[in-house]
């Protein structure tokens, strides 16, 4: 009954005028974003976030997270188009999208694709209402040693699933729990790192950071890989008729849509890279199941339906950790964390208490916007494939404009624009060596409070470190994360002792 109410309450707040219209740019924006081929939804987040200061809390974060499940819609355009992703989750649909428009059915995978594409996000929509809810009351009974304990799990998962090295996770970690010490302690009042520069003395501002880390480090590989105009990749006419998907369509699609829905929904509430494991756990499953295997990869249909539901659903999975527990799932879900506590709000079991118009609005302009969705990409499409023969050399210098201006809107600081361009070249060269960005951000968002909590707990314990495992949850979290911090080394010794023992014969 009390999701119930929450649930009305959230209607009454999401269809304000002002909501839905930031709802629409939100969705409209993430589809442009999921288009474009080399920005991506947390550089988008990143350069937008500026725009969001003068509104309230509830608005930010419904344009923001629009951003976010708008580009998962819109990445399947490209990929279908142009067999190009345009978002990182959108690779596996290059494999048989890509394929069908070759056949001339590009209408069909990209009608299938956007109304897979609604249905699991309204289910995962569906699931997050209930769900979130009962976390957090379960999680309402943490103290200062459970959330010290559950941030160093979250950490230390989204280091274990990172897509690269997890050596360079960790480091990447690190770096980031360094750069959240940077400035005034808030205990002590003493600076610290900010070496008698000024604008270093409020700390290092997370929207320079992360427009430098996503948005200029974007732009730089770009123009760096576009030696060779992209321009000339072959783009398939968008097309105007047969969009919406057959009996036969929808016969083939209709199990792999609820599969890879329920799939990716609960592989995105993973800290890690949950969409893209997602739709690629989907095309597994479906190619594994199909009775025609050998068919995926050459234009089948629930190639294109099962991992697009995923990773539209594991979109809304990845909202789970972010406002049950504070922790977020991946890079963009740090970036509204930022924004949250930018706004004045603290995500976790508390948020639902202290600004239920913010959680539960936020929570039904998810069905709102998964409507626009559906409406906006299938009459929009041809528009869509107009923008892919924009040349990058054109877009680029918007995108820089933007960094510029956002960077310096936030404190009219000279010093910010420096910061961003500092991080956007450590951006840049982080993806030339296949550093991630996520665990770096993380850390430094989430640094603050863990350094807070853990004085906390050490209060309370009169110094005595042994409260981390005296208490049942925090214990529980803390060996948690040493198990996934020795898995990487227990998998790796067999190997070691193997080729020791080779180089000593």
């Amino acid at each position: 009954m009390e999701i119930f109410h929450g649930v009305v309450y959230g209607f009454q707040v999401a269809l304000q005028p002002v909501n839905l219209l930031y709802c629409f740019v939100g969705v409209f924006i993430g589809t442009l974003v999921g288009v474009l081929p080399g920005l991506g939804p947390a550089a988008a987040i990143a350069l937008l976030l500026p725009s969001t200061f003068a509104t309230t809390p509830v608005s930010a974060i419904i344009m923001l997270a629009g951003i976010y499940y708008g580009a998962m819609y819109g990445g399947s355009t490209t990929s279908i188009l142009v067999n190009i992703p345009g978002e990182a989750a959108s690779v596996v649909t290059c494999l048989d999208g890509h394929a069908m428009a070759r056949q001339g059915r590009a209408g069909a995978a990209l009608g299938i694709s956007a109304f897979g594409s609604f249905i699991a996000g309204t289910l995962s929509v569906i699931l997050l209402t209930f769900l979130a809810p009962l976390l957090t009351r379960v999680t309402l009974s943490f103290g200062p040693p459970e959330y010290f304990a559950l941030m160093i799990l979250g950490l230390t998962m989204l280091t274990y699933f990172a897509r690269e090295s997890t050596v360079k996770a960790l480091m990447m970690a690190a770096v980031g729990l360094l750069c959240g010490t940077v400035g005034q302690d808030t205990m002590s009042g003493r600076f610290r790192f900010t070496f008698g520069i000024r604008t270093l003395e409020d700390g290092l501002g997370l929207v320079p950071v992360i427009m430098g880390l996503f948005g200029i480090s974007e732009v730089l590989l770009n123009l760096e890989e576009r030696g060779t105009p992209e321009d000339a990749a072959e783009i398939f006419a968008a097309p105007t008729t047969g969009l919406l998907p057959t009996r036969e369509d929808w016969r083939l699609s209709t199990v792999p849509i609820l599969r890879g829905s329920t799939l990716g929904f609960f592989l995105g509430i993973l800290p890690g890279a949950g969409a893209i494991i997602a739709s690629f756990v989907s095309y597994a499953v479906e190619k594994r199941a199909s009775r025609y295997p050998e068919r995926f990869g050459t234009g089948a249909i629930e190639g294109v339906a099962g991992p697009e539901a995923a990773n539209n659903a594991a979109a809304g999975g990845a909202f789970i950790p972010l406002l049950t527990l504070g922790i977020p799932a991946n890079a963009v879900m740090a970036i509204l964390l930022g924004a949250l506590m930018i706004h004045g709000l603290q995500p976790g079991p508390m948020l639902v208490k202290q600004a239920p118009d913010v959680f539960w609005g936020f929570i039904t302009s998810m069905y709102i916007g998964n409507a626009m969705l559906l409406v906006l990409n299938l009459p929009l499409i041809p528009m869509w494939a107009q923008l892919l023969r924009v040349p990058y050399a054109i877009l680029f210098p918007f995108i820089l404009l933007f960094c510029l201006i956002g960077a310096y809107s936030v404190t009219n600081n000279i010093g910010d624009g420096v910061v961003m361009w500092i991080f956007g070249i450590v951006g840049y060269l982080m993806k030339k060596f296949e550093y991630e960005g996520a665990p770096l951000i993380l850390a430094m968002v989430i640094g603050p409070m863990m350094e807070e909590a853990l004085r906390q707990s050490l209060i309370l314990s009169a110094g005595n470190f042994a409260i981390f495992v005296s208490r049942p949850i925090s214990a529980l979290f803390i060996v948690s994360a040493a198990v996934l911090l020795l898995l990487p080394l227990l998998r790796r010794s067999p190997r070691g002792l193997q080729a020791s023992s080779e180089s000593a014969l």
